[in-house]
């Protein structure tokens, strides 16, 4: 069996090509550098038609909700998904195609998002995901085998300090190791998921792998605070992370809580095995 992996270079992409190579399934990866640009349409058109993949899996994306990424995640996004769907419905249609969603495209009424709740595109990223979805309804109404896992906030090592269970994981083991330094971040009571990347592409494969469910949320629904977070890291090397963090009073989050209600995902028996505890161990511990 074979698959192609569109953004094999990030975190999931990763987890991804390591759980599908232990499962003996030959690895098509593609990267931001590669030759082959998911933005285009004649190139990746002719990666399908020529590989016959069992599995398409759509990863690649610029993880930022600025402004200043409008075209790229245009690009990669939106017309990457286009551009892999259309390549499937010509060459490759017995393909099996996953497009990762975001739990950010939903509107957000601090309580557990549903796959069925109403979208709302409050940022470029929002919007370049939605029309992603929106394609891959249409093309499976043309017979495409293509599912939708929407993501909710997940870590591993691999991540870099853009983003903030990094930042304060890294930041904590340099305060650990005598280094003067002081952490600035926004509101610490904001909500959101912290579940391991190698579990959630567990739960990719465990949706792409069934015939029923074609959008699922894939995450834990389980919601901890980025003081909680704070609280773990710190404690791991004996230190009181009052002391070493400011706040930014200029900084607002565009959401107070961001947790799923992951009861779909479930139902076809995946669940994730880190706990919160177990993953600030990981991180504070690579």
């Amino acid at each position: 069996m074979k698959a192609v992996i569109f953004g094999i270079n990030g975190q999931d992409g990763f987890y991804l090509n390591r759980l599908l190579t232990k499962k003996n399934i030959e690895i098509i990866g593609i990267g931001r550098k590669d030759a082959i640009l998911i933005n285009d349409f004649i190139s990746v058109a002719d990666l399908i038609k020529r590989e016959q993949p069992d599995y398409i899996f759509h990863l690649a994306a610029k993880s930022t909700t600025q402004h200043a990424a409008l075209f790229e995640n245009h690009e990669t996004i939106s017309t990457g998904t286009l551009n892999i769907l259309e390549a499937v419905y010509r060459h490759s249609p017995h393909t099996r195609v996953f497009i990762s969603g975001s739990g950010l495209q939903f509107k957000n009424e601090n309580k557990p998002i549903k796959e069925t709740d109403e979208f709302e595109g409050r940022d470029v990223y929002s919007i370049a995901r939605i029309q992603s979805v929106y394609a891959a309804r249409y093309y499976r109404s043309l017979g495409i085998k293509v599912y939708v896992g929407y993501f909710f906030n997940h870590d591993s090592p691999l991540r870099n300090e853009q983003h903030l269970t990094k930042k304060i994981s890294e930041s904590a083991k340099r305060i650990a190791k005598g280094i003067d330094e002081q952490l600035i971040i926004g509101d610490i009571n904001v909500i959101k998921e912290y579940t391991f990347a190698g579990d959630i592409v567990a739960g990719v494969l465990q949706l792409i792998y069934q015939e029923d469910i074609f959008e699922a949320n894939i995450s834990s629904g389980l919601g901890y605070s980025i003081k909680n977070w704070l609280d773990e890291c710190f404690s791991l090397v004996g230190l009181n992370w009052e002391k070493y963090v400011g706040n930014n009073p200029n900084y607002m989050s565009p959401y107070q809580k961001l947790v799923s209600d992951p009861t779909i995902i479930k139902s076809i028996g995946w669940q994730p095995f880190i706990s919160f505890k177990e993953l600030a161990k990981m991180m504070m511990n690579e």
